[in-house]
């Protein structure tokens, strides 16, 4: 696999091919190139036959294993979505999320530069995934499920402790969820998606970020 590959299918995606044993070298050829044409043309503008083309295979191939456009990508998110409430591939971001951190901005440090760390090492599968997550329900049920199982009771915890030492406002925890969420996933949009050819200093915007949501969540 060369370098532009693994750049463009991200770790997750390329984890799950190295250890996924049922996937033949012709399925791998084909979820590598479907990785890449989602991403540069979105899911109704790619088609099978050059999916196929980019596979090296014939479009006959693309649906003897995935019967629809729909399955192929649902075969790449699946797996990336689902791993991450896999503890093997969200270890680290838990270790963000249960660490104990003096201040709620060394919290905020900790958990904007891990999410950003791992957008910037999966940003084609993010990209397919910001694009098609309107379009397919499943998508969104299945990120619920990711997010209220394994994400959303330890960010309430840390949000609860930093409310109990006085260093964040009595808001309710879903309104401070949101805005962390929104000025993270926001930035990294922009850094890799909107504006990726930008002259970006991340460690600049990482304490601007953090001091924007320190001061409006001050109590």
């Amino acid at each position: 696999m060369n370098e532009k590959k693994d750049d463009a299918l991200g770790v997750l995606l390329q984890q799950y091919l190295e250890t996924e044993k049922d996937v033949t070298d012709k399925q791998r050829r084909v979820l590598e190139a479907a990785v890449e044409v989602f991403s540069e043309k979105g899911f109704a503008a790619a088609s099978t036959s050059e999916i196929a083309q980019k596979a090296g295979v014939a479009e006959g191939t693309v649906f003897k294993h995935y019967k629809t456009k729909k399955g192929l990508l649902f075969s790449i998110l699946s797996p990336t979505i689902l791993k991450l409430g896999a503890p093997i591939l969200i270890r680290d971001f838990e270790k963000v999320l249960e660490a104990e951190y003096q201040h709620f901005g060394d919290f905020l440090r900790a958990l904007i530069e891990d999410r950003l760390e791992y957008a910037t090492k999966n940003t084609a599968a993010v990209k397919i995934l910001v694009n098609e997550v309107s379009f397919h329900p499943e998508l969104r049920e299945m990120l619920k499920e990711v997010f209220n199982e394994r994400v959303l009771p330890r960010l309430q915890k840390a949000i609860k402790h930093f409310q109990e030492k006085g260093e964040l406002a009595k808001l309710p925890d879903s309104t401070i969820i949101r805005l962390i969420i929104s000025t993270t996933v926001g930035y990294a949009a922009a850094r890799l998606i909107m504006l990726p050819d930008n002259d970006w200093n991340d460690e600049e915007e990482i304490e601007m970020m953090i001091e924007f949501l320190l001061k409006g969540l001050r109590p």
